[in-house]
């Protein structure tokens, strides 16, 4: 009798201990999973602004954060005095940026410049991070559209609202290196609905490239360019190349460039830049970024 006591007590012990064991596990798991959250390293502030001159960046505008985005070009310095070197001309696009969310942001614009009017979407898909989780680079996803309400060249034909349209689809990959240091690079596609002759193309590949090097806790020199693959294009156009600082003021970032591209908007800057930047077709210009916070994160 008293060995069948024993063996009902040994197995009572096994059921009553094991839950304790299970969940003694599930605690340990839950605290190692939470301790790695805490100790991932985001990487932030890549580039000062969602542009790195012209293009896009890895950038994104916070959730609940409006920003406002003036963009301005002066004419060609190497107009001479006559033009007061460009200051005499300008062509600007005033834009908005909201951030749905941290990774979702939706803007619109209208610029001067053919008198265009254009929206688009920015996805961050990666994000660069060290600690718990190490991945080497961010991600983000672009795709905008574009309408030029221009008169259209030959009004007296039959003309279609598609042939205004034009849209730019982008994978930004951005790696900041040290504090002083960010490259990314951009695979773009352009495409124009309507295109002047025949023989050019309406789809454009490019291949941006932009950095940054950190000069201050406030300042950083910025450069960026976008070769075109489209040897058709290249007959008549100029790859766009930009050098220019951004400097930080608080609620502001000012950005004051060199570009050969008129045009501020992807279609216009990556497969319509008719300047050559090398032989003096040089545009100064500058973007102001100013953010207003819309609704707080709760």
């Amino acid at each position: 009798m008293v060995r069948y006591l024993l063996k009902a007590y040994s197995v009572w012990m096994i059921f009553v201990s094991c839950p304790c064991w299970a969940q003694d596990d599930l605690l340990q798991l839950l605290e190692e999973e939470t301790a790695n959250e805490e100790t991932i390293d985001y990487t932030f502030a890549t580039f000062k602004a969602t542009r790195i001159i012209n293009g896009q960046s890895v950038e994104m505008t916070s959730g609940g954060v409006l920003s406002f985005i003036i963009q301005h070009r002066f004419g060609k310095i190497s107009d001479g005095i006559e033009e007061f070197f460009g200051l005499d001309q300008a062509t600007i696009r005033f834009g908005l940026e909201y951030g749905i969310s941290d990774r979702l942001n939706v803007a619109i614009g209208r610029s001067s410049f053919q008198k265009t009017y254009d929206g688009y979407l920015k996805f961050k898909l990666l994000r660069q991070s060290a600690g718990a989780k190490n991945f080497p680079f961010s991600m983000v996803l672009f795709s905008n559209i574009a309408i030029n309400s221009s008169d259209f060249p030959e009004p007296d034909r039959k003309n279609y609202f598609t042939s205004r349209l034009s849209f730019t689809h982008q994978i930004l990959i951005a790696r900041k290196f040290s504090k002083s240091f960010s490259m990314q690079i951009s695979p773009t596609l352009v495409h124009r609905n309507l295109v002047e002759t025949n023989e050019e193309e309406n789809d454009i590949p490019a291949l941006g490239i932009g950095g940054r090097i950190k000069l201050s806790s406030r300042v950083s020199l910025n450069a960026e360019y976008y070769y075109q693959f489209s040897e058709i294009n290249r007959e008549k156009t100029f790859d766009s190349f930009s050098v220019g600082l951004d400097i930080e003021t608080g609620g502001h970032v000012f950005q004051l460039h060199f570009t050969n591209s008129k045009g501020m908007i992807e279609r216009y800057f990556i497969s319509e830049t008719n300047e050559d930047f090398f032989k003096g077709d040089i545009f100064f210009g500058f973007n102001i970024n100013r953010v207003f916070t819309i609704s707080a994160k709760e």
